[in-house]
């Protein structure tokens, strides 16, 4: 550290900078009165108001001769392993899925070439006669997922807010064990049930919407003359008891995916609104929901693709019409799954070809909802990506 050395005026300071010497001049801080109380840096040659600090500057540094350091770490072996697994399980899930395209759309090549465009307009089902399409078809595996949909999600956001805002303690682990384990029942049990219980009891319900409704034309129950038709006989095997059946199937998977939305508000924001006055469900409309939206996205989503593949329970309550019906609380519909249930074991080769084709048409429809879904949810607060 050079010392500090002061001159009594710029004379003297002129004289020691312009010394012809090789030796570094130690001079590094110089009041000079003479002008205006300045402070000079001989390093540096600036003049500074007397008020500034001045302080040793390192000399520079030659960064040619500085080691260069890697900021990549070497990966360690739990990490390695992670990453293959991870990296296997998606590329094995990926490969199924393009394995299940690339088989329907072979095995379904020979309908298409045979019936075209022709095979999403047409409503009659007769590979034989080279007479077959899914209009009828897909119009009823809509109409029963949407019905579905009315039904189960109303109950779906409902429980979700229950079990996550209002239930505590061991009563909402009992309804959370409950509704989980409600995911499990088999569809077949749910179709049973539907068929011998749920039908009996909906009837009543179909004929008084009819009655007092019937000036919307979907709930209108009539012959082919237009005279309205009020027995029992006209309200069994409908989209709308199919509806109901499925809706109910779907609400346990709905609510598990709400509530672990519903869960993930924070504490921050709800004490918050609390503290302005609020009350729980003003917290809840103000906080929860809209920090919620995509799980309740995600969660129509994923039950609006199982209503539209439920297979079983559909079977066994509809009654298989091949004509688009409009009128939802009236016997007969159809469905995508329940036509390749019930065709599969009597179909010709040609026949399985066209089989095929139908269940091609509901893999891109599936495929469709699922991405569509997927962005939906990644816009949205509680998505992976938050706006």
């Amino acid at each position: 550290m050079s010392e500090d050395k002061s001159f009594e005026s710029l004379t003297d300071l002129h004289e020691a900078l312009n010394r012809p010497t090789s030796v570094k001049v130690p001079v590094e801080r110089v009041f000079a009165p003479e002008v205006g109380g300045e402070i000079f840096d001989a390093n540096s040659r600036q003049r500074h108001p007397a008020t500034a600090t001045l302080t040793d500057q390192p000399e520079p540094t030659n960064h040619r001769d500085a080691v260069k350091r890697s900021l990549r770490s070497r990966p360690s072996q739990s990490d390695s392993i992670f990453k293959g697994v991870s990296l296997t399980a998606g590329v094995t899930t990926v490969s199924i899925m393009l394995a299940v395209g690339i088989f329907l759309s072979l095995r379904a090549s020979d309908a298409l070439q045979v019936s075209g465009i022709n095979f999403l307009l047409e409503q009659q089902w007769s590979p034989e006669t080279g007479h077959f399409g899914i209009a009828s078809v897909i119009f009823g595996t809509f109409t029963i997922a949407i019905i579905a949909m009315f039904v189960g999600v109303p109950l779906a956001v409902g429980t979700a807010l229950l079990l996550s805002e209002v239930v505590r303690g061991p009563i909402r682990s009992f309804l959370v064990s409950l509704v989980d384990l409600m995911a499990a029942v088999p569809s077949v049990v749910f179709g049973l049930w539907g068929l011998f219980f749920l039908q009996a009891a909906v009837i009543p319900v179909s004929a008084w919407i009819s009655t007092y409704f019937s000036f919307i034309p979907i709930f209108a129950v009539e012959d082919g003359s237009g005279a309205r038709l009020t027995e029992a006989s006209a309200f069994t095997s409908s989209a709308f008891i199919a509806g109901i059946v499925v809706g109910l199937m779907v609400v346990p998977t709905q609510t598990s995916v709400m509530r672990e939305a519903f869960s993930q508000a924070p504490m921050g924001e709800r004490e918050a609104a609390f503290a302005l006055g609020s009350t729980r469900w003003g917290m809840i409309r103000t906080v929860v929901l809209p920090f919620g939206r995509g799980g309740m996205i995600g969660g129509v989503m994923l039950g609006l693709g199982r209503a539209l593949g439920e297979t079983i329970a559909v079977y066994l309550i509809i009654s298989p019409i091949f004509t688009i019906n409009w009128e939802v609380l009236k016997t007969g519909t159809n469905s995508v799954s329940a036509l390749i249930a019930l065709r599969y074991g009597e179909a010709s080769q040609f026949g399985l070809s066209a089989l095929m084709a139908a269940g091609l048409v509901l893999f891109l429809i599936t495929l469709v909802i699922n991405f569509t879904a997927s962005s939906i949810v990644a816009r949205s607060r509680s998505g992976a990506e938050t706006s």
